[in-house]
């Protein structure tokens, strides 16, 4: 991490910045050799000359020799590296011409040693070298012996220099540690709190942060060196701007401490365990992401704990009067009309602003029936407020937030204005490095110690009369910056992110009246003011890349929420907002949005207010979302021939169409009505092109979404759906075969659930057997048994086998032969495949055919069956022993149904010898340790049907071996000579 280009004020600098245009023709292509080799022999002529004062001009002509190299070397490298495709010098031999030019410098002449720790900074980032070993174990001391000897004047460049050196070579500085982050170290002594010189302090902390950052796979700084470099970090970021320092030197600074910290962060070996180290860091991070945020002036105590009040977040707000003007109308309203004399014609204008302000307050309703672009338009973003208003440019600029007015609006010059505008561009980094941080540091605790700092970071609706607290939001709100915007929506998800056991405790379903607030009050306060202030981001953002953090954050949000204990309606607003960017202009946008619907539909399914809006019959707001994109109102507009196929079945009609249903339909296999500006489309015919592969992909989960968990819903689009999922196996996509292959198990599954005789489903509600055979029928017809024999995608193999897994068994019975026939056939070949998964996956189908009532009298299925178990129970994978064992458990049942139901002629046709195999086996895959341990009750089975066909004697061999092994009381009634036993 070098910010080279941001040391402004430095001559290095002003003599390094990169032109614009090709590298000079010393530096490019063959010649490039020969460039390094000629300094590097002029500083080799330089040192061979036995005494400076033979050398032409003496000593001094030496030393203008050297000044002259230097500047030559830097002027020559400013060029872009690699311009036209030309290669830049080797790393090695940028390090040993640096290290040559150090032992040309002696110490006492400070002037050289301040140009060549310049010529060392530059090249260093310039060529983006990482010094190697050897050369380390050189410039390190000399850095060192150079602070030490030299004049204070000289050690911003040194420091400098040390900091390009020890770039990703931290662990290798250990033996130099105790001089420079030791009890009197050196970076230790010009990073304190004490130091004067504010340039001196933000090269000592950049060096500093330098030391702290290694390549993973590397060892790391010793922890009692972690301790003082974050103690270091600390210290400057509690610190405030002293007297006579700029802006920008001050924005460095704190850019250098939180990428310190960070670096310690994320090496994964730095742990904050005190409360007071953890809480002294929130502290410092939450005041830097509000650093420069126009409007806002935090003041923060040195210390946050945890607690469920955010008794310690304070703010003043910058003339929030003015940034609250149409809040506030009613109010002045009345004021006004208690006015009296001179101000009476005043009065006669304010009206006419009053009704501007509810002209422009005309609230585009946070619901998919709003027609109001989310961009470009500006809108105030009061988090006082529930709406976004549209303002008038007269507003402040704190108040219009993301706009930008030009230098000739303004009361200031254009100088003035840069100025202003790099200050702000400072300001916004530190605010994105302080959310970096936090994101590391979120990553790096606990969840259950995290959560205690909850309300300091994550809005809550506010009091009556008090204002609205700071919080993660609030930059998501108001911030200039998109990037920022961004960083803190990132930080926001990974905190909701695994927050589900959490936010669990949430309930607001029932009104509270009492005389304190409960804590799951609180929780189900906080998370409708997260859907507020999220659904308020989303209509006034710009930036298609702020935008998918907001939808993923969301998404986020929605997956962890316990809706089934909230009042409803919060769904309903999410779900009717995101509709217009399903058709949005950027493909990630509309990917995140299809991953919020399918978190809308997961959601504690099945929700009676998802349920309503999965019936909803046309979908309101689906169209201009600020994109040129067109207007959707339903697949029935794009019905029509998908590439490659025949028009979709539409014969079975629903009498209740399912909006999304229909979309993520179309947007699986039809073509698209017009061309997007996406990246992957190609030159390819429009009549021909289908939506992105991401797009696609995760339509096919949330209609995998979909039937899983509302199959009531789903049910009415069988047919088609199972035609989607044939299209999908039929493409050369692996992953849209995949999911394909998934969609059709849930299809599958959903079936087999609704016809459970405990299902709550009404006889005359389900999907009838015949219409499932015939599902099936097409299905087998079409490209699944391809895909099962498809070695090629393993994966595949897999979830096809599911599928195949999940016929209803009634269904099965009423599949024509050949297709029973090939069903088991291909399961009993696959049973033999190379492939863990695949394998596994036929073991757990074949024990579940065989417990099918057509199929389980088939004595030689089951045989077949029993020989395939028993071989996968030997195998190495634990997977594969796992439902090999659940598979056997499988077929005892159905050996002890078909001795119940046939008895003595199914006892007289199997093999007495297969039985004792499955018996040892049995035995045997007791011993795993792992899953693969069959149950007790599987066991138990075994031993029960196979005793009923052995003599009494060798059955209580037996059971006494059983009960040997098991250690424990087996409790069954033994048949055959009508012997009792009971271990």
């Amino acid at each position: 991490w070098r910010p080279a280009a941001s040391l402004g004020k430095m001559a290095a600098e002003a003599s390094a910045v990169p032109v614009k245009g090709e590298a000079p023709p010393s530096l490019s292509g063959p010649e490039s050799e020969p460039f390094w080799r000629r300094y590097l022999a002029r500083l080799g002529a330089l040192r061979s000359a036995p005494d400076p004062s033979q050398a032409p001009g003496g000593e001094s002509g030496r030393r203008t020799e050297l000044h002259l190299v230097f500047d030559q070397l830097i002027s020559e490298t400013c060029g872009p590296a690699g311009a036209a495709g030309k290669e830049a010098p080797r790393p090695e031999d940028v390090c040993d011409l640096l290290v040559q030019a150090c032992k040309l410098v002696p110490l006492n002449q400070e002037h050289l040693v301040n140009k060549v720790c310049q010529l060392i900074h530059h090249l260093l980032n310039r060529f983006q070298v990482t010094v190697d070993d050897e050369n380390l174990k050189f410039l390190v001391p000399y850095f060192i012996s150079a602070l030490k000897q030299c004049s204070s004047w000289t050690h911003v460049e040194i420091l400098q220099a040390l900091a390009a050196s020890v770039y990703n070579n931290g662990p290798k500085c250990q033996k130099y540690l105790p001089n420079l982050l030791g009890e009197n170290g050196l970076l230790v002594h010009f990073s304190s709190p004490a130091q004067p010189d504010a340039e001196l302090k933000r090269a000592a902390v950049h060096s500093t942060a330098n030391l702290c950052l290694s390549v993973p796979g590397q060892l790391y700084l010793e922890d009692p060196y972690k301790e003082i470099c974050f103690q270091i970090f600390l210290s400057v970021l509690q610190s405030s701007k002293g007297p006579g320092v700029d802006d920008i030197t001050f924005c460095m600074l704190l850019q250098n401490a939180l990428k310190g910290i960070q670096s310690l962060l994320n090496s994964g070996e730095m742990k904050l365990m005190q409360p007071d180290q953890l809480g002294s860091l929130l502290a410092v991070l939450k005041k830097c992401m509000f650093h420069g945020l126009p409007g806002v002036n935090i003041d923060m105590p040195a210390v946050l704990y945890p607690t469920l009040l955010p008794q310690y977040d304070s703010r003043s707000l910058v003339k929030q009067e003015t940034s609250e003007v149409c809040s506030l109308k009613p109010l002045v309203q009345n004021r006004r009309k208690k006015s009296k004399g001179k101000q009476k014609g005043k009065q006669e204008k304010e009206p006419k602003e009053d009704e501007d302000c509810r002209e422009g307050s005309e609230k585009p309703k946070l619901s998919g029936d709003s027609q109001q672009k989310p961009g470009p338009d500006v809108w105030r973003l009061s988090l006082d407020e529930t709406w976004a208003v549209p303002v008038k440019d007269h507003l402040p600029v704190h108040t219009l937030g993301w706009k930008r007015i030009s230098s000739s609006d303004s009361e200031y010059s254009d100088a003035e204005c840069g100025m202003q505008s790099k200050t702000r561009s400072f300001q916004a980094t530190v605010r994105q490095g302080a959310l970096s941080c936090f994101l590391s540091t979120v990553k790096s605790i606990e969840k259950k110690v995290l959560y205690g700092y909850w309300p300091a970071f994550v809005p809550d609706t506010p009091g009556i009369g008090s204002p609205q607290s700071l919080s993660l939001m609030t930059i998501a709100l108001k911030d200039p910056s998109p990037k920022t915007r961004a960083c803190a929506l990132q930080v926001l998800s990974a905190i909701l992110e695994g927050s589900k056991q959490f936010l669990s405790i949430a309930e607001d379903a029932n009104d509270h009246r009492r005389a304190f607030t409960p804590f799951s009050v609180a929780i189900a306060s906080s998370i409708r003011e997260l859907h507020r202030c999220l659904l308020l981001a989303l209509v006034a953002e710009s930036s298609s890349q702020t935008l998918t953090q907001i939808i993923k954050c969301l998404a986020n949000l929605i997956s962890n929420a316990p809706y089934s204990r909230l009042k409803p309606g919060l769904l309903t607003r999410v779900w009717n907002q995101i509709k217009p960017y399903i058709r949005h202009k950027d493909v990630n946008v509309r990917v995140s949005s299809l991953t919020l619907l399918g978190a809308i539909v997961s959601a504690q399914a099945p929700l009676p207010e998802v349920q309503l809006l999965l019936h909803q019959l046309t979908p309101s707001g689906l169209g201009d979302s600020g994109s040129s994109t067109p207007h959707f109102s339903g697949v029935p507009e794009r019905q029509g021939k998908a590439p490659g196929g025949p028009p979709l079945s539409m014969e079975k009609a629903p009498a209740e169409l399912c909006w999304l249903i229909r979309l993520c339909i179309s947007l699986v296999v039809l073509p698209r009505e017009d061309c997007y500006s996406d990246s992957d489309t190609g030159s390819v015919s429009n009549a021909t092109i289908l939506e992105p592969s991401p797009v696609r992909l995760e339509s096919l989960q949330v209609l995998a979404l979909l039937v899983k968990g509302y199959f009531s819903v789903s049910q009415s689009y069988l047919l088609e759906l199972g035609e989607v999922a044939c299209r999908c196996m039929e493409e050369m996509d692996p992953s849209i075969q995949l999911h394909g292959a998934k969609l059709l198990d849930e299809l599958g599954m959903g079936i087999i659930e609704q016809h459970k005789p405990d299902s709550p489903v009404a006889l005359d509600q389900r999907v009838p057997v015949a219409l499932v055979v015939t599902f099936w029928t097409r299905m087998l017809n079409g490209p699944l048994p391809g895909a099962l024999q498809n070695s090629q995608h393993p994966m595949l193999q897999t979830s096809t086998c599911n599928a195949l897994s999940s016929i209803l068994p009634e269904a099965f019975s009423g599949l024509p032969a050949d297709k029973q026939i090939l069903c088991i056939t291909v399961l009993l070949g696959l049973n033999h495949s190379e492939n863990p998964l695949v394998k596994a996956a036929a073991a757990r189908a074949l024990g579940v055919y065989v417990v099918f009532p057509c199929l389980r009298q088939d004595v030689m299925f089951v045989a077949d069956t029993a020989n395939v178990i028993l071989t996968s129970l030997s195998d190495g994978s634990p997977n594969v022993r796992a439902k090999a064992a659940w598979s056997l458990g499988n077929l005892t049942d159905t050996l002890i149904i078909n001795m119940e139901l046939l008895g003595q002629s199914f006892q007289d046709e199997f093999s007495d010898l297969l039985l004792l195999k499955m018996l040892r086996a049995a035995i045997e895959a007791s011993k795993d340790k792992n899953k693969a341990c069959p149950s007790k009750a599987m066991l138990m089975n075994t031993t029960h049907y196979f005793s009923l066909f052995m003599e009494d004697a060798v059955g209580l061999w037996y059971i006494a071996s059983m009960r040997t092994l098991r250690g424990q009381e087996l409790p069954w009634t033994f048949s055959g000579k009508r012997l009792a036993f009971q271990s």
